[in-house]
């Protein structure tokens, strides 16, 4: 009887999350519209993720359970706040639903919270997820400047930051699958023993 091989699950985690992080401080450095934030965030970031984070809590990995699981959902909520609450009729009709700065602002730093304790846990893994949660990390601290204290410089090199967040992703996502195929990208060892 042989073995069941499961695939890795954080090959589309990674890739939904990088590429959704990717585009969205594309639009925050004035690239490309909200539109295909929006989209890609719904599906690829959002629903993707959260999909990858299931398959990961089946092959035992918490980490990757929680952090896809979380992720997925935090840019499924961040496209509805978006949708939801820059919409006119529905915010005439439900105030509260109302998109303001200050709301993302808090959105961003209960985020931000999270991401702390999961950068801590990055650094007993290798040195590419430290460096991701790193940036990540910086990258929501410059959001939360920008948002809550109004600091569009923070903001500008949040958003740099954060395309080096997704790039650092992204190369993690090709160590997982060139590892499939013979192909052995170095991650480092970890910051933590």
């Amino acid at each position: 009887m042989s073995e069941v091989k499961f695939s890795n699950p954080g090959a589309v985690g990674l890739g939904g999350f990088a590429m959704t992080t990717f585009l969205l401080q594309c639009h925050n450095l004035g690239w490309v519209g909200i539109t295909p934030v929006l989209w890609l965030g719904l599906f690829y970031g959002g629903a993707a993720q959260l999909i990858a984070g299931f398959f990961e809590f089946r092959v035992g990995n918490n980490f990757g359970f929680s952090a896809f699981v979380s992720y997925g959902a935090f840019w499924i909520a961040l496209c509805f706040f978006i949708i939801m609450g820059t919409n006119p009729e529905l915010v005439k009709a439900y105030p509260v639903l109302k998109f303001t700065g200050k709301g993302l602002g808090w959105f961003l730093l209960g985020w931000t919270i999270y991401t702390a304790i999961l950068f801590i846990a990055s650094m007993k893994h290798n040195t590419a997820l430290a460096l991701t949660f790193l940036t990540l990390l910086l990258g929501f601290i410059g959001l939360d400047f920008k948002e809550l204290a109004g600091s569009q410089a923070l903001g500008t090199l949040a958003a740099w930051d954060l395309i080096v967040c997704a790039c650092c992703a992204w190369y993690i996502m090709a160590h997982i699958i060139l590892a499939d195929v013979g192909i052995n990208l170095p991650v480092g060892k970890p910051w933590i023993k």
